[in-house]
């Protein structure tokens, strides 16, 4: 499957992204929140990641979103059109604040891993049906929602579901679970992550948070609980990741074809953003009509970006240096290992091998 229609009208953009994006305040040092003396100010949102990925690599991307009447909401909105992200469409909130996150520097896998939330209540919260410019959501070749939108409040799952409905001009949906515990008070909620994603054209979920969300366990017991996408793309950390396309022609099951790329070795900063940054690569070959191992090899190019960077967005590799990247035969793909500052130069594939 690929996005590649034309553009019927002048304000249609390659991609949008809908959701909240909040200001991120990084440690200068290691350390409990509590002793942290200082912190370095960034921003962070899954929706906005994957539009600001998608911009650096040369598409069209619209953020939707609402931000506080605020310094902070200013820092946003001027942080990711600076990625040449339109952000004509994000209204200010009078009323309520932009959100807010502090992290620790360690992995968010350990348990010495903290993260404050200052998010309840804030403007993008606070987004409905009635608030948001709803044609402009649609007027992307691709629509691109998670399920972080729909936990935010009532009135956003009547939104997210609302823009997921099937109906002459929907664009292409793209759907990214991003279970996060914290945001739904109830187990049994979670399944509402089911409802939408079976809702979407493009899954993208990971198959430690079906486990946690669904408990589904492997590929194919999560693709059998999701009929109706077309592609389902599921996530196994150092393991790759896994694209069921249930397009291809001559498939030998219901559950079409599946392709299983590996990803490279790559020395971690740090994980957060980078499942972002892999969909906004798989979403980037999409749009351009590659074939499906060379999706999920961009996808995982732009999550090493992201991984060997400390916050949630990175500058990705050129598109030229992603493709030679990519084009590598199955045992160059397997001896890459990549490290901080390896999107820095455009050099042939064998060069940017490290040992």
């Amino acid at each position: 499957m690929t996005a590649t229609g034309s553009r019927n009208a002048p304000d249609t953009v390659d991609v949008v992204a809908l959701g909240e994006s909040m200001v991120t305040f990084l440690p200068t040092r290691p350390g409990r929140l509590a002793d942290v003396p200082a912190f370095d100010r960034t921003i962070g949102g899954a929706e906005s990641n994957v539009a600001c990925g998608l911009a650096a690599a040369g598409h069209a991307v619209r953020w939707v979103s609402r931000v506080g009447a605020d310094g902070f909401g200013d820092h946003l909105v001027e942080t990711i059109g600076a990625y040449g992200v339109d952000v004509t469409h994000v209204r200010r909130d009078t009323t309520r604040p932009t959100g807010l996150y502090f992290r620790t520097a360690g992995d968010r896998a350990t348990d010495e891993h903290e993260v404050a939330y200052y998010r309840a209540g804030s403007a993008a919260s606070a987004m409905t049906v009635d608030n948001v410019d709803v044609e402009a959501v649609r007027a992307g070749r691709v629509l691109h929602l998670s399920g972080i939108t729909a936990a935010l409040s009532q009135g956003c799952l009547e939104l997210v579901r609302e823009l997921m409905k099937p109906g002459e001009g929907r664009p292409l949906v793209s759907f990214d679970v991003n279970y996060r515990p914290g945001l739904w008070r109830d187990a049994d909620d979670a399944r509402v992550l089911l409802e939408l994603a079976r809702g979407a054209d493009i899954v993208f979920v990971g198959h430690d948070e079906a486990r946690q969300a669904w408990g589904l366990h492997g590929g194919r017991a999560i693709v059998e609980a999701l009929p109706e996408p077309e592609i389902v793309v599921v996530k196994q950390g150092r393991g790759g990741a896994v694209a069921f396309d249930k397009n291809t022609d001559g498939m030998e099951d219901a559950d079409g074809t599946a392709t299983l790329v590996r990803a490279p070795r790559v020395d971690v900063v740090a994980h957060v953003g980078a499942g972002d940054a892999f969909a906004a690569g798989f979403l980037s070959g999409t749009l351009r009509g590659l074939p499906m191992r060379d999706r999920i090899r961009h996808g995982h190019l732009t999550a090493a970006a992201t991984l060997t960077t400390p916050g949630d967005l990175a500058t990705p590799p050129t598109r030229s240096h992603a493709d030679r990247l990519a084009a590598l035969d199955d045992d160059a793909w397997g001896r890459l290992r990549l490290g901080p500052g390896w999107t820095q130069a455009d050099e042939a594939p064998e060069e940017a091998n490290t040992p």
